[in-house]
């Protein structure tokens, strides 16, 4: 038996048993930050939420004493900052072949919607054959990523979407910076990159956690599924759609989904915007299905003369239902 345990202690070349961890939800974020007496407020732990991606080991850095930019500078900013390399170890650590992994993330964090194989292929230059399928397959298993087909899509063009918030985060403000400022958070906390990103993230936050829309809406018992649209401009106007709810019982919600630090107020403008996109999408489903305008946001909707284009309001605290 001995030659068969290896250096480190375990079995040569055999894996005994997997197991599967996700990462957590809001609710379970919440609940880890309380039984570690930190006190964030829910825009605060959706926001972290974005940063971590619900990772109990990039969250448990966190410290009670500082706000939360003050910890994001000093976990990822600042000069000896714990986390600043975590990227690459982290892929180091997961996958045989890091790099391959690691150049199909980049390239999901440059579209919310993701990709097809055929455009990984042609984007990353790569050859068709069992590596990609192996590195797909792997990211799918390990949360990085999951395999969806988007609406209008048939079921022979599914897409990658990258859904890992810390990667996503990583990307978009390490990877390339070197600007040395230690308080680069708190500094841009208002900034418009931010902002932007904060709308993004906030598209994949919503994603991973559909279970508890439906639950706001009164239809876990419904089988749906989740996807995200866009048609692009031709003869008419084009659109984007954050989040389609497609549901069994011939309703679809058309979800609008908006991070803000207040109650969100639709001027007439917008108000348009989405009566084009009902509009347009209607055109692409059965006359007998309805289409429901859904609002997500933070702190609710202020009413005006415009708010009844929603039927339906969710909140930020409803995402965090078990």
């Amino acid at each position: 038996m001995d030659n068969l345990i290896n250096e480190h202690g375990g079995l040569c070349d055999r894996v005994t048993y997997q197991i599967k961890l996700s990462p957590f939800t809001l609710a379970e974020c919440e609940e880890f930050y309380k039984s570690n007496d930190i006190g964030l407020s829910r825009y605060d732990i959706a926001q972290s939420y974005m940063v971590f991606g619900g990772i109990p080991y990039y969250m448990r850095y966190v410290d009670g004493e500082f706000s939360l930019a003050q910890n994001i500078d000093n976990i990822f900013f600042a000069k000896n900052a714990k986390l600043k390399d975590e990227y690459d170890r982290l892929f180091a650590s997961v996958f045989a072949n890091p790099e391959s992994e690691k150049s199909i993330v980049d390239l999901l964090s440059k579209n919310n919607a993701g990709f097809t194989r055929k455009e990984i292929i042609e984007k990353l230059h790569l050859s068709e054959g069992a590596g990609i399928s192996k590195s797909l397959k792997a990211l799918i298993a390990s949360d990085f990523a999951v395999k969806y087909v988007p609406f209008g899509f048939s079921r022979r063009e599914p897409h990658y979407k990258l859904t890992d918030l810390f990667c996503i985060f990583y990307l978009r403000f390490l990877k390339d910076h070197d600007s040395g400022n230690e308080k680069f958070w708190q500094q841009n906390s208002s900034a418009r990159s931010l902002s932007a990103w904060c709308g993004l993230a906030f598209e994949n936050v919503c994603f991973n956690h559909v279970e508890q829309l439906k639950k706001s809406l009164g239809i876990s018992g419904v089988i749906t599924r989740a996807s995200a649209w866009s048609k692009r401009p031709d003869d008419e106007k084009g659109a984007q759609i954050d989040l389609l709810i497609i549901r069994n019982d011939n309703v679809i919600n058309m979800c609008e989904l908006k991070f803000y630090s207040g109650e969100y107020d639709v001027n007439n403008e917008y108000y348009r915007t989405l009566l084009n996109r009902e509009s347009l999408l209607q055109k692409y489903v059965s006359p007998r299905t309805v289409i429901r305008n859904t609002l997500v946001t933070t702190f609710g909707l202020k009413k005006n003369e415009y708010s009844n284009v929603f039927s339906n309001v969710i909140l930020l605290g409803d995402l965090f239902q078990e």
